[in-house]
């Protein structure tokens, strides 16, 4: 009996995670009330607090299965050692963009509305906690194989994270020529703090920005 609750509880807990998820999509995260949620699914309002004690826990707990999926996929990329180390670098930052396994296009455009500032803090948090180390393991296996040089592989990694979130976050607002200044920069850049003959990040890179 006590495994079927727990079974049932869980069930429920996702049955509201994945109506959250739609209507933050759609609406945003300010835009939509625990009531919205409530109507949607049918349930008492005790029901929801029982799982969860405010909106902002489940939008939290949205975001870490969100991450879940995204860092098990990347996760999966990684370990196909039979892959070349740096074709695996692109293949897990391709596996980080939108796709119906990890969430849907109308919640990565209201993740970047001004009014919905917090739930775009929380996934680049959560993001760099959980990519980083992956990232880390293909730079250490690139020092291995003398692609790489450099002491500090995991700050070398966050560096390049929190570059790229600044630098590329608007890009799809800049012209064409903008885009591809900064893109030629980043891949510059990245190729120094990686200690990498220049022009060997590009073939990896520009998939990237579907070049």
């Amino acid at each position: 009996m006590p495994m079927r609750i727990i079974k049932e509880a869980e069930e429920r807990k996702n049955e509201i995670l994945d109506v959250a998820e739609r209507l933050f999509g759609s609406k945003g995260f300010e835009g939509t009330s625990t009531n919205d949620i409530l109507n949607e699914i049918g349930i008492a309002r005790g029901t929801l607090y029982y799982h969860f004690k405010s909106k902002e826990e489940i939008l939290d707990a949205m975001i870490q299965r969100i991450m879940k999926r995204m860092t098990e996929k990347a996760q999966e990329i990684v370990n196909q050692k039979d892959v070349p180390v740096l074709q695996r670098l692109t293949m897990m930052m391709l596996s980080l963009n939108v796709s119906e396994d990890n969430f849907k296009q109308e919640i990565l455009e209201q993740v970047h509305k001004p009014q919905n500032a917090l739930m775009h803090q929380k996934m680049q948090r959560l993001l760099l906690a959980e990519i980083t180390p992956l990232i880390t393991k293909l730079i250490n296996e690139g020092i291995d194989l003398g692609i790489c040089q450099t002491d500090y592989p995991e700050e070398a990694v966050e560096m390049t994270f929190l570059y790229a979130n600044v630098a590329f976050d608007d890009l799809m607002e800049q012209g064409e020529a903008e885009k591809q200044k900064r893109i030629a920069a980043f891949i510059y850049h990245l190729e120094r703090i990686l200690g990498m003959k220049e022009g060997s990040m590009q073939e990896a890179i520009m998939p990237i920005f579907g070049k």
